[in-house]
């Protein structure tokens, strides 16, 4: 069996409560820039796990907050329940805010990224959180008043599918609009697929039916999401 570069942690929120996360290394910790990973609505579970060792394996440190505290789903009405009773300001401002702070005491550069309900998260960190380096949107994001976008002041990438069935691709429209009127560093790609396409168990007629994975679109956004991580996240070393 193949051994995972992550365990279980425990860190601080910012009002002093702990929340427990995944966390993965790297073989080489020293210098090592980190990223927030932030879980979709089934709770963190093998495959959220599965993007964190990934990003170790490229020369992360990679942490996933547990914002359903140990609760996970692979039902869709106990995922929308568990959704719902999330409070999205308070994991922005604690459970998230405290990953990044948690990273940087290691790490000079933490981004965050997050898919589906994560990546609506993420934008809202980046609005609500100045730690923060970089931000990579997976398919998601809240309702748009929500989003302050002259307070985003780090770099952000976002992958989008024109055939989502929960985040229109009009609405995607008003969003990258929205924030090149603020003059955010945004780059935002769009891919002829559906919901959750880089979810490697989104299979169309299991867990959802609107959602199917695209294994050459969920490559192509992965090397997308590298060279977007590898241009803002580490120093530049000049001659």
């Amino acid at each position: 069996m193949q051994q995972t570069p992550g365990s279980m942690i425990t860190f601080r929120r910012p009002d002093g409560q702990d929340v427990q996360g995944y966390l993965a290394s790297p073989d080489k910790t020293e210098d090592a820039p980190a990223i927030v990973v932030i879980q979709e609505w089934w709770g963190l579970n093998d495959q959220i796990r599965g993007v964190a060792d990934r990003l170790a394996q490229c020369g992360y440190r990679a942490l996933v907050p547990d914002l359903f505290r140990g609760k996970t789903t692979v039902e869709e009405e106990e995922a929308s329940h568990l959704l719902g009773a999330l409070d999205f300001g308070d994991a922005t401002a604690q459970d998230i805010r405290g990953a990044v702070q948690y990273l940087k005491e290691k790490s000079e550069r933490v981004a965050v990224t997050g898919y589906c309900m994560g990546g609506a998260l993420t934008l809202l960190a980046l609005c609500q959180i100045p730690e923060v380096s970089a931000g990579v949107v997976w398919y998601g994001f809240p309702p748009l008043e929500y989003i302050d976008a002259t307070r985003i002041k780090a770099p952000v990438l976002g992958h989008w599918a024109t055939q989502d069935a929960f985040f229109p691709a009009e609405t995607v429209d008003v969003l990258e609009a929205k924030m090149r009127d603020a003059s955010v560093d945004v780059e935002f790609h769009r891919y002829l697929a559906h919901h959750a396409f880089a979810n490697e168990t989104a299979v169309g007629s299991g867990r959802i039916a609107r959602t199917q994975f695209d294994p050459a679109w969920s490559r192509l956004a992965w090397d997308r999401t590298l060279t977007f991580f590898g241009r803002t996240l580490w120093p530049k070393h000049t001659a």
